[in-house]
């Protein structure tokens, strides 16, 4: 969780008074059974794009500026009065224009079509001086330019179908150099969405059951680590499983030409090409998996941890490894989900899995990490710690000179604090108290903290403000951040969600648990809430909010707490409270979607929620 500048932070940005919160009591959800797999939607045919041709005024687009729809004189439309009118300045100058579409997940083929003129001033038949770029989320479908002038309008047609349950933002921009116009013009917009369903064929989440078994060996200073890593996995989809992806997700903090995380060696299957940026590695199966069928792959490892205070980064001598381990993409009914890595919030998707993870080190640095670590003697001057973790999506650690102090929650989970140099024992004396506190106050709530022990490391150089990990987190000094991020452990760690596609799924319901935590009652707090345009929805993607980052934490965060909070007002304390509890154990160690919680939250009263859905813009 992390908005700019500092995203745990948020959680104080609606609340007032105090509230006497509703517990319930702390009991084991381990048993709880997983959710049962969906049968596939069927395709119903739509069109997704609203107001293409611009005859409806403005809404749902959102232009640069107030000239970019328009009916003026100097261009015409393709069909009515009315298009979009991007550039002709003739100086230095960009216009943008944009609207969030959902395309269903239910359909095999999404395509994307429109009408463009292009006159230009230019004459050169060789340099593109201006340009159009059309993007759906952060993916450029096609660039044109002066160079493809034309007489009338021409339609182009593009398959978008790898979007397929995914609400993303399409959008156009338009940039001209210093001289000689070029007019970019638009019309007749439309995204049609048809046959039957999209690939696997259903809902089930695959692969399943992943155990991930790795042995890393660091340098001196812990800034590079090498070793083998494995992942045992089971098909549970009816439909074979050719392929897995290996997700390395921190090669966004390099380049494909100077790779932080490097994997080599790839036994299981054969390693194909790089993609998203060089985040997504396809290995392909020596023979397609049948249900119920499990495999193994294996393969090198390299892990170079860049300088810098990040989830993934150096801050000095001390050494935060978030997201380093590779782990499987998931493949539901909308196909692989290989969304690019985000720096704005998370795109980590992945279903609940064991880690068994040896990490040799020297003596001198300490290593946090993911689940309960054991600490045994390793060759002259080295130590290696063992670290194992039953049903978490990822695994991270950190390895630096900390300083370490310790202390068990009244309900009995250990606390470790971890503190970089600078950080004063009375703050980390304040944290360890805000932990304990916090992990049995949510405990209380929505079910009891399965993961034995908990460490934090403490930094106030971290620009995020605080990051998750299944029972490891990073944090400032600051009692808000640390409990929200210590909700994330039930919010996200716990009860998964796809964190790209549904970020308020985890980020909200932290953000609201916080408040709880914090006796803070939220009143009122939904009648603050100012929307930027008729795109903006708390349900939005990190497509979307990538785009319009300075409203993230504004609208995930504090207006996705606030219709929780408005929810507990229609629904009355006591219900609300039965509502979450229930709902994390329904869906403990699997994946929560807004379809289910809004199913979930009608269920539990008379009221038509229609209205309430609609008014707090929650989609899906």
């Amino acid at each position: 969780m992390r908005p700019t500048p500092h995203k745990s932070l948020a959680a104080t940005a609606f609340a007032v008074a105090a509230l006497a919160a509703v517990s319930l009591p702390a009991t084991p959800a381990s048993a709880a059974p997983a959710p049962a797999a969906r049968t596939a939607a069927a395709c119903t045919p739509t069109q997704v794009v609203a107001n293409g041709g611009f005859e409806s005024g403005t809404s749902p687009w959102t232009q640069s500026s107030t000239s970019v729809i328009t009916n003026r004189a100097g261009e015409s439309a393709h069909g009515g009065t009315h298009f979009a009118w991007l550039d002709g300045v003739g100086s230095t100058h960009t216009d943008t224009l944009s609207q969030s579409v959902t395309i269903p997940s239910g359909c095999s083929s999404a395509k994307l079509t429109f009408w463009l003129h292009i006159d230009t001033a230019e004459t050169t038949s060789s340099t593109a001086y201006d340009k159009l770029t059309a993007k759906i989320g952060s993916t450029t479908l096609a660039t044109y330019s002066n160079l493809d002038k034309n007489t009338g309008y021409v339609q182009k047609s593009i398959d978008v179908s790898g979007f397929a349950g995914q609400t993303v933002s399409l959008a156009f921009t338009g940039t001209e150099d210093s001289s000689l116009q070029t007019s970019f013009v638009l019309d007749d917009l439309a995204l049609d969405t048809s046959g039957g369903t999209t690939p696997p064929g259903d809902s089930t989440r695959t692969p399943a059951a992943p155990s991930y078994t790795v042995s890393l060996s660091s340098n001196t200073s812990g800034t590079n680590w090498t070793g083998h890593e494995s992942a045992t996995f089971t098909n549970a989809s009816a439909t074979a499983l050719s392929e897995v992806y290996l997700r390395l997700w921190d090669n966004y903090h390099g380049s494909c030409s100077a790779m932080p995380i490097t994997v080599t060696n790839v036994t299981g299957g054969t390693a194909g090409d790089l993609s998203v940026a060089c985040t997504a590695l396809k290995v392909t199966l020596p023979a397609p998996l049948p249900q119920g069928q499990s495999a193994t792959i294996g393969f090198d490892l390299g892990i170079a941890v860049p300088s810098g205070a990040d989830r993934f980064g150096a801050d000095g001598a001390f050494n935060n490894i978030g997201n380093a381990l590779p782990v499987l993409a998931v493949r539901d009914a909308a196909g692989w989900h290989l969304d690019p890595y985000t720096n704005n919030g998370e795109a980590f998707y992945s279903l609940a899995a064991d880690f068994k993870v040896t990490l040799d080190h020297p003596n001198g640095l300490l290593v946090p990490a993911t689940g309960t670590s054991v600490d045994t003697p390793g060759s002259s001057g080295r130590t290696v710690t063992t670290a194992t973790a039953s049903k978490v999506r990822d695994f991270a650690w950190a390895a630096g000179p900390f300083s370490k102090i310790s202390g068990t929650s009244p309900a009995g989970t250990a606390i470790n604090i971890y503190s970089v140099s600078g950080i004063s024992s009375s703050s980390a004396q304040s944290m360890l108290s805000t932990a304990k506190s916090a992990v049995d106050t949510h405990a209380a709530r929505f079910g009891a903290y399965p993961y034995g022990e908990l460490d934090a490391v403490i930094d106030n150089n971290y620009w995020f403000g605080g990051m998750e990990y299944p029972g490891f987190v990073l944090d400032l000094v600051s009692t808000t951040a640390l409990t929200h991020e210590i909700g994330h452990q039930w919010w996200y760690g716990i009860v998964g969600d796809d964190e790209y596609n549904n970020p308020w799924l985890d980020e909200a319901f932290a953000d609201y648990s916080t408040d709880l935590a914090q006796n803070q009652t939220g009143t009122n707090c939904w009648n603050s809430v100012s929307w930027a345009s008729s795109a903006e929805k708390i349900t939005n993607s990190m497509a979307y909010w990538d785009a319009h980052s300075s409203r993230y934490s504004t609208v995930v965060y504090g207006y996705g707490k606030c219709a929780l909070h408005d929810l507990r007002r229609v629904l009355g304390d006591s219900v609300m409270a039965k509502l979450l509890k229930d709902y994390a154990t329904s869906h403990w160690y699997g994946v929560s979607t807004t379809a289910e919680f809004k199913a979930a939250a009608q269920a539990a009263t008379s009221t038509d929620l229609t209205s309430f859905w609609t008014q707090h813009r929650i989609d899906g």
